[in-house]
């Protein structure tokens, strides 16, 4: 894959990504402003993991924005499309697919 792909594809990616961590974000302090409403509670529970699952879900996106971040660097540093644990090419349908992959997809599937 050639570097302006590449690049393109993980700037889409991070866009997608830092759109979703913000509506999550929101979501987050949206549930813990319920949370400390007055009034009936049918379930606290029920916002406790509302708020957990916010946070779940915010902490992979971060993570995902960490390994676009790795991709980046790889691209600067001319490994990219290479697994980082054997340095075989990293087919360029899997790269379309997920353009912050690091490893082929035996050595995911093995991991």
């Amino acid at each position: 894959m050639n570097q302006e792909r590449a690049r393109s594809l993980l700037d889409t990616e991070r866009r997608r990504v830092e759109q979703l961590l913000a509506e999550m974000e929101v979501a987050g302090q949206e549930d813990r402003e319920t949370a400390n409403e007055s009034g009936v509670l049918s379930d606290p529970a029920e916002r406790l993991t509302a708020e957990e699952t916010d946070d779940v879900i915010a902490t992979e996106l971060r993570a995902r924005l960490n390994a676009l971040a790795r991709a980046e660097v790889r691209i600067k540093e001319g490994t990219f499309g290479f697994s980082v644990r054997s340095g075989r090419p990293i087919p360029d349908a899997r790269l379309e697919a997920d353009p912050a992959a690091e490893l082929t997809l035996d050595e995911e599937e093995r991991a």
